[in-house]
């Protein structure tokens, strides 16, 4: 009886493990929604598939225990195609794909972007939906692990970036 106990118990603990083995990605209507029912800041990744520094940020940032677990535990986190061909509503708008040239892009992600299209490029919304801040460029492991505590529980409210930066303990 001992021995099953002990088994059912250690297939829980993986599992539980497991669960935390990659970022759990949501669409960007999902994410609105969820945060809308229980507040929840929300992490923007915008990329394409032809982005080679997007695909990098997937195989490492992205693949990190420390940052999934941050990311799972405390945003609503989205992967947002900045050339997706699919309509999406936003704050009473809806965002289309805007053809131009060979390749397009999404209204949206033009928006969150300032019209500065930069992938890979990661964006903060607050726990009401706004935008905060677009952080253009691939961010490696230490450097995110730092904004994503900034951007959460009002960091970035409450001090400016270099005092935050420099008081900053990691868990990695």
């Amino acid at each position: 009886m001992k021995k099953i106990i002990l088994v059912a118990v250690l297939t829980f603990i993986s599992l539980g493990v497991k669960a935390q083995d990659k970022v759990n990605w949501l669409s960007f209507e999902q994410a609105m929604e969820m945060s809308e029912k229980e507040p929840k800041p929300i992490l923007v990744d915008i990329y394409t598939d032809w982005c080679g520094w997007c695909k990098k940020m997937d195989k490492t940032t992205y693949k990190n225990k420390v940052i999934i677990e941050y990311i799972n535990t405390h945003y609503y986190p989205v992967k947002l195609n900045g050339e997706t061909k699919h309509d999406i509503t936003f704050q009473g708008k809806t965002f289309k794909y805007q053809a131009q040239g060979r390749r397009g892009y999404h209204q949206l992600a033009a928006a969150i972007m300032k019209g500065q299209l930069s992938y890979p490029s990661t964006a903060f919304f607050n726990t009401e939906r706004q935008l905060l801040q677009n952080v253009p460029g691939y961010l490696e492991e230490k450097k995110f692990e730092k904004i994503l505590a900034y951007f959460n529980k009002d960091n970035y409210k409450n001090m400016p970036w270099s005092e935050f930066e420099k008081n900053f303990k990691s868990a990695m």
